[in-house]
């Protein structure tokens, strides 16, 4: 697996339980651009993370070891 040797757009931090989750996204500074405590489903999380999706898209594709995977995803 090849790891990452530059600083990232954003970090995220999940606090995940039964029925709810505490989501905090950092951006490079360090500064907090989301934080929010909601219901743990797939929805809401993905409600919450849809600003920063192509961002988060692009980073992990960018470390896939298959190549004809990642020329199929036009971000």
């Amino acid at each position: 697996m090849r790891f990452y040797t530059q600083q990232h757009p954003h970090y995220c931090g999940i606090d995940l339980h039964a029925r709810t989750m505490y989501l905090c996204i950092l951006n490079q500074t360090g500064a907090i651009v989301l934080h929010r405590n909601m219901k743990a489903d797939p929805d809401s999380f993905l409600n919450a993370i849809a600003p920063f999706l192509r961002v988060i898209a692009r980073e992990s594709l960018s470390v896939l070891p298959d190549v004809s995977v990642r020329s199929q995803h036009h971000l």
